[in-house]
């Protein structure tokens, strides 16, 4: 079970202890009540009387409530970068969604990371701080504990979010800046699209900058483009970096919804989310994570530069 602990110094000896759990322990209010509810603050290891005073170089310590996510255990890979009490941070690999829906109620990464859960001995509510596509691979973050999950939502603007994608076409500039409010122009449909502010649309940003561009020839004897492209967004919307890139005329390699499918390059679109940076829940040490490409990735790289003759048939 987390805990948390604070040593009390001089100046807290007139502060009620009820207070300094308020002003030392970033908990939410929320939070708060149910540990105070369950009698999960210590001080020296033995329940205090909460109006009382404590002295100098005592040690109140918070527990974290027990809890445990319901989700049925399923032998899935969990591809573990990095664990702690409070975070796990996982590469998903592709193919997977994070959790389950009405039409996905098994078989995701929740039932994966329960298993993983079982297996290691722990208990925690799976709670996920970014999702990703059930075809987009790459860095999963998810919180432990109540109090993980809340100081991520309320830092989620200076976390950094890189992704890989490679794209149809040449982007002759060496990087350039997507600022178009991305929305669901038809509630019943899944795709998203660039939607202005007035009619829905939610302010997003991607940044995107070149690292590498591929020409080769299909069977047909025609040439083809392609761009590999380094994303950087700090927003999360929907489908934001497969909408954005679809909008200036580059749609990721493979998207069956904003560009076409590529079944002889990838079998999916060619989206990695590859590099997280955040300040840790607890610490408030800035934390950067990478993830692997995933091997259908890297062939579709190793085709790209071996160019001629390789691109798959002449899709027009």
């Amino acid at each position: 079970m987390r805990e948390y602990t604070y040593t009390l110094t001089k100046e807290d000896e007139t502060t009620p202890l009820k207070d300094l759990l308020r002003k030392k322990f970033d908990f939410s209010s929320r939070l708060r009540a149910k540990i105070k509810r369950e009698r999960l603050v210590f001080l020296n290891g033995k329940e205090p009387v909460m109006w009382s005073c404590g002295k100098a170089g005592d040690v109140l310590s918070v527990s974290m409530p027990e809890e445990r996510s319901g989700f049925e255990p399923e032998d899935i890979p969990v591809d573990v970068i990095y664990e702690d009490d409070d975070i796990l941070v996982v590469n998903k690999h592709p193919g997977y969604i994070c959790h389950p829906t009405k039409g996905h109620v098994s078989h995701t990464m929740a039932n994966g990371i329960m298993k993983y859960m079982i297996d290691s001995g722990q208990s925690f509510k799976i709670r996920f701080i970014n999702r990703l596509d059930m075809d987009t691979s790459g860095i999963l973050l998810i919180a432990k504990n109540a109090h993980a999950q809340a100081d991520f939502m309320k830092k989620a603007r200076y976390a950094e979010k890189i992704y890989s994608a490679v794209v149809e076409g040449r982007i002759e500039e060496d990087e350039g800046v997507i600022d178009q409010p991305v929305g669901q122009p038809d509630p019943e449909k899944v795709e998203r699209g660039v939607v202005p502010e007035e009619k829905g649309g939610l302010p997003s940003v991607s940044h995107y900058r070149v690292a590498e561009r591929f020409t080769c020839l299909t069977k047909g004897g025609e040439t083809r483009d392609f761009t590999l492209v380094k994303v950087l967004i700090k927003t999360g919307r929907t489908h934001q970096i497969r909408v954005h890139m679809a909008h200036i005329g580059h749609p990721v390699i493979g998207d069956h919804l904003y560009g076409r499918e590529e079944p002889f390059l990838i079998e999916r679109h060619a989206l990695h989310a590859e590099e997280l940076s955040f300040d840790h829940p607890a610490t408030g040490k800035r934390l950067h994570f990478t993830a692997e490409w995933p091997d259908d990735m890297k062939r579709l790289i190793e085709i790209l530069r071996e160019g001629a003759g390789k691109c798959g048939q002449n899709n027009g």
